[in-house]
């Protein structure tokens, strides 16, 4: 969990390049954050396809995202990614397990490649969110904004295609369980980072 926050950090330092805002964040509750903020959050997470969920992860981040859409956007693509960094890490461990199945070790290897493609993607994202940041134009924040939609989508499909690869009744069992919960779960943050992401970009 340490090294999980650690990575969120930053991740998210980023975007705001260490400011005393997002200190204050990392660390921040609910109710320790502005109603103002909070209220905005559950308000912009009410667009996404799993508010709940939404709501859940960047709300503890409110005092640095404040009422602002693009740190809004760009602290949920950062927790995404740090979900699909542990989430990694969690999946390739599998392997360590004693009488697994062949078919079962293949499906955790290629979900791992999988899931390194979906870091990658993620990676390119956030990189061109920070871009959107310092365009100088509209044309240059429509290119790197067009550029952060398509990386964040083609990272949902890396997910899907991960959890393709446990279906059927053979695969049915313990390992199967556990890895399509947190896939399942890095999909729905994606999702909704990249509904944030097109929220912004509609707001600019």
């Amino acid at each position: 969990m340490a090294k999980l926050n650690q990575t969120l950090f930053l991740i998210l330092s980023i975007f705001f390049f260490f400011s005393p805002a997002l200190t204050a964040a990392t660390a921040a509750s609910r109710a320790g954050a502005s109603n103002k903020a909070v209220n905005f959050i559950q308000s912009s997470c009410k667009t996404t396809t799993y508010p709940a969920v939404c709501f859940h992860s960047l709300s503890a981040y409110a005092n640095a995202i404040q009422t602002s859409p693009k740190r809004l956007a760009e602290t949920a693509l950062a927790v995404t990614l740090s979900r699909a960094q542990s989430t990694k890490l969690f999946v390739s461990r599998l392997t360590r397990f004693k009488g697994l199945k062949k078919r079962e070790v293949e499906a955790i290897k290629d979900c791992v490649e999988e899931i390194n493609d979906t870091i990658d993607r993620l990676t390119k994202s956030v990189q061109e969110m920070k871009l959107c940041g310092s365009a100088k134009n509209q044309d240059q924040f429509a290119f790197h904004m067009s550029n952060a939609q398509t990386w964040t989508s083609a990272a949902l499909t890396d997910e899907n295609t991960c959890s393709d690869g446990f279906s059927g009744r053979v695969m049915d069992g313990r390992i199967k369980n556990s890895v399509r919960a947190r896939i399942v779960n890095v999909g729905h943050e994606t999702s909704n980072a990249l509904s944030l992401i097109n929220a912004f970009a509609k707001k600019y």
